[in-house]
């Protein structure tokens, strides 16, 4: 296990990289969405506190780059629960008012705070589409990377990195060919001949019958042999741009679906929380990924932007999923809910977020072993 020693400053640098692009494109989708629809964007900051370097533009938009880079915010016309904010509000002249944010229909104003997370969805999708295009798929070899314990596999004898060439007289070289084949053979004897080093070992194996619900809701019986592939054993296929779009989409969502699968198990205790991460396990995965590649690097990085994108969509008060929690309250009751109750979610969603800061980081610090460390020199 990697400790806190072994926390460079590569992994920071990398990680505030990957952040910086992250916060960038998130913070560019409320931009650009609220400039569609002519509400007037005061700051774009990339990090919070001091400006160390910024410029305005021809819309009046002060660009900065600010001294705590842990983050970012687009401040609009109108808006008063930003960072750097304390006012509650604008006292807006009647020039100014049809560019506030505040001014905005209900359907605007949700499509400007959903932008955010929307952007982070697309741009997910654009990295795992360019992965697809340029490095390509894996599709595996017939190669066995586990052999499960009690199945089938094991008691013919299978081994971790047999390849496995031929089954009944029939040539395989996928791994999707041993599944369609086994899977057709429950209780049936199948000669098999697996590649072992340099030289062909044939073995016997029954898979054994398991029952399966069919596409259509009936039942059906399948053979399992027991085996899973090997990651290394695979080539690389590249795709056209047009399927790679459609599979970087997919990827996308079957992402965003396991990370809500996750939540749940996690909520109903069914899975630890010691998993969950914050912003030092994700600077150490960072400079890890970047060790190892810089495909590895950009896949981690769309990972990170579909759970940056999914996170604000939570409905907690301060992120963007507490403003639509805000909103949907508005078109339920037809007007917005009071300043006082509005105040009241945000500071309850500071101390929340404050809280599952705070938790993160003590997992990342059990995780570094930061806290064995200095018990170690102490004692």
């Amino acid at each position: 296990m990697d400790t806190f020693l072994d926390f460079t400053w590569y992994n920071i640098i990398q990680f505030l990289f990957v952040l910086t692009v992250l916060v960038y494109i998130h913070e560019w989708g409320h931009y650009w969405v609220a400039r569609r629809n002519n509400v007037r964007v005061e700051v774009f900051s990339i990090g919070f506190g001091p400006e160390i370097y910024g410029w305005t533009n021809e819309a009046g938009t002060r660009w900065k780059i600010s001294a705590i880079p842990l983050g970012g915010y687009v401040k609009m016309l109108g808006q008063s629960d930003l960072p750097e904010d304390g006012e509650e509000g604008e006292s807006l002249s009647e020039e100014d008012k049809p560019f506030s944010f505040q001014n905005k229909t209900l359907a605007q104003r949700s499509a400007i705070v959903v932008a955010g997370p929307l952007a982070n969805f697309i741009l997910a999708a654009v990295l795992f589409s360019g992965l697809i295009v340029t490095v390509g798929t894996p599709r595996h070899y017939a190669g066995v990377g586990n052999v499960q314990g009690n199945s089938a596999a094991a008691e013919a004898g299978f081994e971790v990195g047999d390849r496995i060439v031929d089954i009944n007289g029939e040539t395989v070289t996928w791994f999707s060919d041993l599944v369609r084949i086994v899977s057709a053979s429950p209780s049936v004897s199948l000669k098999i001949t697996v590649l072992r080093g340099e030289s062909e070992r044939t073995l016997i194996a029954t898979p054994k019958p398991v029952t399966r619900t069919a596409e259509g809701g009936g039942i059906t019986e399948i053979g399992l042999l027991g085996v899973r592939f090997d990651p290394e054993q695979a080539e690389y296929e590249r795709h056209a741009p047009w399927t790679a779009a459609w599979m970087g989409v997919r990827q996308t969502a079957e992402l965003t679906t396991n990370l809500l699968s996750y939540l749940g198990e996690m909520i109903t205790g069914q899975r630890g929380a010691e998993d969950l991460g914050g912003p030092l396990r994700i600077a150490q995965l960072t400079g890890q990924m970047a060790r190892s590649g810089f495909d590895d690097l950009i896949f981690f990085m769309a990972a990170l932007s579909v759970n940056l994108g999914l996170i604000n969509l939570f409905p907690i008060p301060l992120l963007d999923g507490g403003h639509l929690m805000f909103f949907a309250a508005e078109a339920i009751r037809g007007r917005p809910l009071g300043a006082r109750a509005q105040e009241y979610g945000f500071r309850f969603g500071l101390i929340l977020v404050l809280i599952l800061m705070v938790f993160a980081t003590w997992n990342d610090l059990v995780h570094l072993r930061v806290i064995e460390f200095f018990t170690d020199l102490l004692t």
